[in-house]
C-alpha cells in the first residue's frame, strides 16, 4: 500500500484490487476526518496512517457512497474507534441493505443497519459543511453519491463520480445511471479545483480544463 500527501491537509492511502482503491485522511482543527473506508484489507494501514499523522483523534468517517470497495474497512475501524459515519440520506437504505442498488437484484448490506448518520442539510437544501469539507450531492454512480471539496487546499475528493488514468479524467465505470452521473459532473466546472482525487485512478491537475473532452460523447445529445 502507498501513502501520498496530496496537499497541505490531505493524505491518500492506495491499495490494489486489480485497479487502485484510494481513501483519504483530512487533517483539521479538531483532528482527522477519513473519507471512505476502502476494502477490508486496508483497515490496518488506515489505522497506521491515522496514528502516524499525529494530528489528533479520528473525529468522523465520511462516505462518498456505500459500495463494497468504499465501506470494506468500516467494521474493523469502528471496533477500535467509535466515531460517527456519515453518508447522504438517499444512500443509507442502499448501503445498509434495506433496498437493492439500481440494476441489482439483491440487497448488499455492506454496513450494519443503524451505522450511518445522514449528512446535515442547510435550509437551502444544500449539504452543510462538515469538518473542513463541503459535501455536494452528485448522484448517478449511486443514488446518494457525494463528493467532498476542501476549499483551503482546493482539492475535490470525488469518490466514483469519475475515474482517471495518467492524469486524464474518465467517466466512471459500472455506473447504472451514466446520464445522471454526467449531469452531476458539472460540479467539476462549477468548483474548478486545482486537484481532483478519485477512488480508482490517480491525481488530476486542473481537471476542469478537460471539461470539453469529457462532454464530447454527449455533444450529439444537444443537436
Amino acid at each position: 500500500m502507498n501513502v501520498k500527501q496530496v496537499s497541505e491537509h490531505i493524505w491518500s492511502l492506495k491499495a490494489w484490487m486489480i485497479i487502485p482503491v484510494h481513501v483519504w485522511a483530512v487533517v483539521g482543527k479538531d483532528g482527522v476526518t477519513l473519507v471512505d473506508a476502502g476494502v477490508p484489507w486496508m483497515a490496518k494501514n488506515i489505522t497506521r496512517l491515522l496514528d502516524g499523522l499525529q494530528a489528533g483523534p479520528l473525529q468522523r468517517i465520511l462516505l462518498t457512497h456505500g459500495h463494497a470497495d468504499h465501506v470494506g474497512s468500516l467494521k474493523k475501524l469502528l471496533e477500535a474507534k467509535q466515531v460517527p459515519v456519515y453518508a447522504h440520506s438517499r444512500e443509507i437504505p442502499y448501503a445498509e441493505g434495506q433496498t437493492p442498488y439500481p440494476k441489482k437484484d439483491k440487497v448488499s448490506a455492506g454496513v450494519p443497519e443503524g451505522t450511518l448518520t445522514a449528512l446535515h442539510e442547510e435550509a437551502s437544501g444544500a449539504l452543510a459543511p462538515i469538518g473542513e469539507l463541503k459535501p455536494y450531492f452528485t448522484p448517478g454512480h449511486s443514488p446518494g453519491h457525494v463528493v467532498y471539496y476542501h476549499e483551503g487546499d482546493d482539492v475535490l475528493l470525488a469518490g466514483d463520480l469519475f475515474n482517471s488514468r495518467k492524469g486524464k479524467v474518465l467517466q466512471a465505470r459500472f455506473t447504472p445511471d451514466p446520464d445522471e452521473a454526467m449531469r452531476s459532473s458539472a460540479i467539476l466546472k462549477e468548483l474548478r479545483p486545482a486537484k481532483l482525487e478519485v477512488c480508482h485512478g490517480d491525481t488530476v491537475l486542473q481537471p476542469a480544463d478537460q471539461w470539453d473532452a469529457l462532454m464530447k460523447p454527449y455533444a450529439g445529445d444537444n443537436n
